[in-house]
């Protein structure tokens, strides 16, 4: 990944995201680079996505699904109801054009990091994890942290998955349809 790239994109994320936003991009880059390392794969993609993944978070909403639907798909209920939803598919769409952004797995693993989807690629699944998981996170205590790093891809992302919907339903929050279907696909997967 060019070093000067991903230098452009934090320095754009510095100067639109809140001081307390742009610090969990940091950690999340930082534990998405790290989770590349253990599953072998690069780990400045890794940090790239991570530092990536929030750019448009803050986004005035008109502007936030104006981006998003650049991506050809339809706003379903749950992002209409709360449009800070549509980050993910908005940030995506941003660094394919504004970046200049043509790897689909970078461009996939920003696009489904707030809910994920089925058969999405391992830079996906670390992403997702590490948004969840990084340092920052209430939840994450060292012990719970090292217990989480012995599990493989799929057991991981399937554990933070479970958290994730039990925090939400403990909430009176929506699940988001293909969170569901992504835990389905997982949970058949590991019965097999």
């Amino acid at each position: 990944m060019d070093v000067q790239l991903i230098e452009r994109v934090r320095k754009y994320a510095l100067g639109v995201e809140s001081s307390s936003r742009y610090e969990h991009s940091v950690r999340t880059a930082e534990t998405c680079a790290m989770l590349c390392r253990r599953f072998g794969i690069d780990s400045s993609l890794g940090y790239f996505v991570g530092i990536a993944h929030d750019i448009c978070k803050e986004m005035n909403p008109r502007l936030l699904k104006t981006f998003a639907l650049k991506d050809g798909n339809p706003i379903n209920d749950l992002e209409e109801k709360k449009n800070s939803l549509l980050h993910g598919r908005a940030a995506a769409c941003m660094l394919e054009s504004d970046f200049d952004i043509t790897d689909s797995d970078i461009l996939e693993a920003v696009r489904v990091h707030t809910f994920g989807e089925p058969g999405m690629c391992d830079l996906a699944k670390i992403l997702y994890v590490a948004d969840k998981i990084e340092p920052g996170r209430n939840h994450v205590t060292a012990e719970h942290k090292q217990m989480l790093l012995e599990k493989s891809l799929d057991d991981l992302v399937l554990f933070v998955l479970k958290e994730n919907i039990e925090y939400l339903e403990s909430r009176g929050k929506v699940v988001a349809p293909v969170s569901k279907k992504l835990l389905h696909s997982l949970e058949v997967f590991s019965e097999s």
